[in-house]
């Protein structure tokens, strides 16, 4: 994060999405995000050091997994960081060789909220911070669709097959 807005908030430099349809995309840019790439695991390092002018990212978030993690790893420059949050691809990761981290610096990390919210106070002052943003509704989750509570097995459905935008609620 690299710049302070009148808000107090910290905010990041360029954001670069990733999604899987032309709809998702338009999604995330309407969103804020500055560009929005393709997911797909061929040509993704291209694509990523293309939407960021050339350069290398300093940061990775990656709710994909398997060979997308692999090839966001050579997106990174030096210093980088690759945090995975998620594996919708279900795809193992290959190996991670220590020298290729080593090479330039870079870390790679795992983030769950949920854990961290089952051990009261393991996310630390920035994950108290964003609940309480969440609490006063400054951040709001995207809303993708609500199923009934007799329709969860759509509603998963839905979500392995990557039809889904935001979150999904189940109403009983």
């Amino acid at each position: 994060m690299r710049d302070s807005s009148s808000d107090g908030l910290e905010t990041a430099g360029r954001i670069i999405a990733t999604a899987s349809s032309d709809e998702k995309r338009a999604l995330a840019l309407e969103l804020g995000a500055d560009a929005a790439i393709d997911g797909d695991a061929g040509g993704y390092r291209e694509r990523v050091l293309d939407a960021n002018h050339g350069h290398p990212v300093d940061i990775v978030l990656d709710a994909i997994g398997g060979p997308v993690l692999d090839a966001a790893l050579g997106a990174l420059g030096h210093l980088g960081r690759l945090v995975t949050c998620g594996a919708s691809s279900r795809q193992t990761v290959s190996s991670i060789a220590p020298s290729r981290l080593a090479v330039d610096s870079i870390a790679v990390a795992g983030f769950w909220v949920i854990p961290l919210i089952a051990r009261n106070g393991a996310g630390g002052a920035e994950l108290a911070e964003l609940l309480d943003l969440t609490a006063r509704r400054r951040l709001r989750p995207l809303i993708g669709a609500e199923y009934d509570l007799a329709r969860a097995r759509d509603a998963q459905e839905d979500l392995l097959g990557r039809r889904t935008k935001g979150k999904l609620v189940l109403r009983p």
